[in-house]
């Protein structure tokens, strides 16, 4: 098996605003709504989302954090090598809010439930949605399910999905890599 771009730079950026554009018919002017962006990957879906949504929406301002769910993982303590925390810059209440936390490929849900673990402790909103650039839908560990999803995939586990950002130097593509065993 090959390594293949299931979205190029165009799709990449017509599923971003497409994304913002359902966000938009459910939120408004996003005065009760939030962006939150989970560490690592999930912060440069979320800032693009931001500016896209800053584009679309000129007068208004939308609330963004980012969330590191580190210290809340269920395999914090059982790696060899230690992880290693990120920034977390929530600077808003979260309280009665509508969250939308992002991530850029939504795997086995796992960290998900840590960044919600996390989440909670700044607060308790009124409503948490997902937004993922990529949902592999197959490989749940724990139902969770997206309410935004730019693409789905059906990739077998040894699959790598690997989000290529024009931010890391990069231009903006998924692939779907084999494993090398």
């Amino acid at each position: 098996m090959q390594s293949r771009i299931i979205l190029d730079s165009l799709k990449f950026q017509l599923t971003i605003e497409r994304l913002c554009h359902q966000l938009i018919e459910n939120h408004g002017d996003f005065s009760n709504a939030c962006l939150i962006g989970v560490q690592p990957r999930g912060v440069f879906l979320a800032k693009r989302i931001k500016s896209k949504l800053e584009d679309l929406l000129p007068a208004v301002k939308v609330n963004f954090g980012i969330l590191d769910a580190t210290f809340y993982r269920d395999d914090f303590r059982h790696r060899e090598k230690p992880l290693l925390a990120e920034e977390t810059d929530i600077d808003f209440v979260i309280k009665g809010k509508n969250v939308i936390l992002i991530d850029d490929v939504f795997y086995t849900g796992r960290t998900i439930r840590s960044a919600l673990d996390a989440l909670l402790d700044f607060g308790r909103p009124e409503k948490i949605e997902l937004l993922v650039l990529i949902d592999r839908r197959l490989s749940r560990h724990v139902p969770i399910t997206p309410d935004y999803v730019g693409k789905t995939i059906d990739a077998v586990t040894s699959e790598k999905v690997r989000v290529e950002w024009s931010e890391s130097g990069a231009e903006d593509k998924v692939w779907i890599i084999p494993s090398k065993d």
